[in-house]
């Protein structure tokens, strides 16, 4: 896949799937701008970050064509233990992070008359996830919202897709009690867990003119744990 001459931005890129993104468009040949809270370049939870991070991306590249929204928080706790504070936290993070970053830049997108938009999302928020109840509805937001985003602009030659990731070989993943590591991996039929650069490979077909006619359409990366007619 050839991404020569191309703007590429990767939130969320400073390890797990954001991290083995940017290096797959990178290798593919785009110009890649990443964006995280870790490195301080970028926290999606606050509008001032995400339009700085914008406005520098946009004043040295001058556009974006590709757009990866994979930052990404959660933590793992019945839904009956929950504070407000979490809640606020998760959605901050997974659901609207996305929303404001694709705000900030789809002006430069629709200007240059076209683009791909790719969402992070989880098969969490298509099927569920134990102990992930409002992680999982953000999730489950990130696929309305990126389904209603293509039909919006479609008018302008600007695709959006998703990517649901199954449970994957990440810090965020490794932070989970062992046990819970182990029976999630049990319970993939191929009996391992994805690779961050398996869910790049995914993220980097949207974002290239291999899928120039897909647009509002999620695709599961998950070694079989989630299946759908």
């Amino acid at each position: 896949m050839n991404l020569e001459g191309r703007t590429a931005v990767v939130t969320g890129g400073a390890s797990g799937i954001g991290a083995a993104t940017a290096r797959a468009l990178a290798d593919a040949g785009a110009r890649v701008f990443s964006g995280d809270l870790a490195d301080g370049t970028l926290d999606v939870t606050d509008a001032d970050s995400v339009d700085a991070f914008a406005r520098g991306v946009l004043a040295e590249a001058g556009r974006a064509d590709v757009l990866v929204n994979a930052a990404g928080w959660d933590r793992l706790e019945p839904f009956l233990e929950n504070t407000p504070e979490l809640w606020e936290r998760i959605v901050a993070v997974n659901y609207l992070g996305p929303v404001r970053v694709t705000r900030a830049f789809l002006p430069a997108m629709i200007e240059a008359a076209g683009g791909s938009i790719v969402n992070v999302a989880s098969d969490a928020g298509r099927v569920g996830s134990t102990g992930e109840t409002v992680y999982a509805g953000a999730k489950g937001g990130v696929i309305a919202f990126t389904k209603s985003l293509a039909r919006e602009m479609a008018r302008h030659r600007i695709r959006a897709n998703c990517v649901a990731p199954g449970p994957t070989d990440t810090p965020l993943f490794r932070s989970l009690p062992e046990k819970m590591q182990e029976a999630l991996e049990r319970a993939i039929p191929f009996r391992r867990l994805a690779r961050p650069e398996e869910i790049a490979d995914a993220i980097l077909f949207f974002a290239s003119d291999r899928s120039a006619f897909c647009t509002g359409q999620v695709l599961s990366v998950s070694g079989g744990l989630t299946m759908h007619g």
